[in-house]
């Protein structure tokens, strides 16, 4: 196996393998593709047959490996997809284990959407006078995407998007939220309201996302509700409209998100929900990008300019006493997810 490209999810592993068999198709490379979520027994014949480029996530990688079935002794080329959100997803570990277990003398490739402190400090322990190239500035985003601003009580986010789905928003669309809990309460509601929705998150299995993306890829559904982790890195083409309904906490994931619209000189739009909590968090995206997003009042569910973040107290009074910790039987119920 001559190289290695790890990469944080599923999604990303299946376009990177997709992309793989596209462009190496007049080569003699062979390349395969592993992740979790799914049967390890086909991975582990295609390994055993041999190949020279190997994609996989960190878990089942280390699973592989931990088997005997992964030999990264020759590695030539070890390629890190994504470096900020695998490290989002708490795999720093792992990929510094997987970057010892392969050879010293090996060229070693690290990209990342962005650039936060860890990131950094992660390029200094694994990598040896890198070179730094960027491409874009995290903060651009593409002047035709048209980026519309809503002020909007937390409690009426639901019937704004549906008042903007009925009269406004056409076309194909990506819902984005922060929580997989808020993915499925958003799906439920617009799915009970006559509308064709597909849903994607880190709990749902490998087939029920890859049917979710096929299905919006393919127009049989015009609604794709996800979270960022899920819905990172998948190439989408022709999005009309991309809503962010929970504004995200990280600026850079602003310009990520609605980046996936307007793309090869096309238009798109991009419609922000924010509640008082979510304030300080436009500030800092109009911070990042150095524009100010265009406010529109005109609309059923204006947020009192007053409002104040919601302040969730603790409903019990505080105990002098520290809590017991969770019980054995507990802790072996949590699973982790690769």
């Amino acid at each position: 196996m001559k190289a290695l490209i790890v990469s944080p999810t599923r999604e990303l592993a299946i376009q990177i393998g997709a992309n793989f068999k596209n462009y190496g198709k007049n080569t003699n490379l062979s390349s395969a593709v592993v992740y979790g979520g799914t049967s390890i027994e086909p991975q582990k014949d295609i390994l055993k047959k041999g190949i020279d480029i190997l994609i996989a996530t960190p878990g089942r990688l280390l699973d592989l490996h931990k088997q005997d079935l992964v030999n990264l002794d020759y590695i030539e080329i070890l390629v890190l997809d994504e470096a900020d959100l695998m490290l989002d997803m708490g795999f720093i570990d792992d990929v510094k284990k997987i970057e010892r277990l392969c050879p010293e003398t090996k060229q070693t490739l690290l990209f990342s959407a962005t650039i936060p402190y860890k990131v950094e400090q992660l390029a200094k322990t694994i990598l040896k006078d890198p070179e730094r190239i960027e491409v874009t500035p995290n903060a651009s985003t593409s002047k035709n995407v048209n980026q519309a601003l809503y002020y909007v009580p937390k409690k009426n986010k639901i019937e704004l998007c549906l008042h903007l789905l009925r009269n406004t928003i056409k076309g194909n669309i990506i819902i984005f939220r922060r929580t997989k809990f808020g993915v499925d309460k958003l799906e439920k509601t617009l799915i009970n309201n006559g509308y064709s929705v597909a849903s994607i998150h880190g709990d749902k299995t490998q087939n029920d996302r890859q049917n979710a993306l096929a299905n919006f890829k393919m127009n049989k559904v015009n609604i794709l509700i996800a979270t960022d982790v899920a819905a990172r890195g998948i190439d989408i083409d022709n999005l009309d409209a991309v809503v962010n309904f929970d504004m995200p906490n990280v600026p850079e994931t602003y310009v990520h998100r609605i980046g996936r619209t307007a793309r090869a000189g096309n238009k798109g739009v991009a419609y922000s929900f924010c509640s008082a909590d979510e304030k300080a968090y436009v500030k800092s995206i109009q911070h990042l990008i150095q524009l100010q997003l265009d406010v529109v009042e005109d609309h059923p569910y204006p947020l009192d300019p007053k409002a104040k973040p919601i302040v969730h107290k603790s409903q019990t009074p505080k105990s002098k006493y520290k809590k017991g910790r969770k019980s054995e039987a507990s802790k072996k119920k949590k699973k982790r997810w690769y």
